[in-house]
């Protein structure tokens, strides 16, 4: 089960790292959770922060090539603001990335996004993203 996962988690961080074009690291469990078989450092994810050109290079291929790619997809939902000005969404399959080999895929995993905006309110992070061409869900 232990090896199970850690090739899971290995496959995870090959592939996060190939969409982002920056080294993936693997999150360890903080604590115990026996509901969920869970031991106190075991690898339960992967996360990688983008800043600058790779952030940019990463939203514009998420825009542009990636959403399109989604099947059914009619825009992203715009309740994913915290208030803030920062805005998150979930992807439910990774393979919409062009970057990975559909073939070489051992498990197709979801992924969580975060958009940090220097902006102080939703509106005005709903404006800075529908600038950058994001396609929001029309009401």
């Amino acid at each position: 089960m232990q090896f199970q996962i850690k090739k899971l988690i290995e496959s995870a961080v090959k592939d996060m790292s190939n969409i982002s074009g920056q080294a993936a690291i693997s999150m360890n469990s903080k604590k115990d959770i026996s509901n969920f078989k869970l031991r106190k450092g075991m690898p339960v994810g992967v996360k990688v922060t983008l800043r600058g050109d790779k952030m940019y290079e990463f939203l514009d291929r998420l825009i542009n090539i990636a959403l399109p790619r989604t099947r059914d997809f009619r825009g992203v939902n715009a309740k994913g603001f915290d208030g803030q000005g920062n805005f998150n969404m979930g992807i439910k399959e990774h393979i919409i990335f062009p970057e990975i080999d559909i073939d070489k895929v051992n498990k197709i995993f979801g992924m969580d996004i975060t958009f940090v905006t220097s902006t102080e309110s939703d509106e005005e992070a709903k404006a800075l993203l529908s600038g950058f061409g994001f396609p929001f869900v029309k009401n």
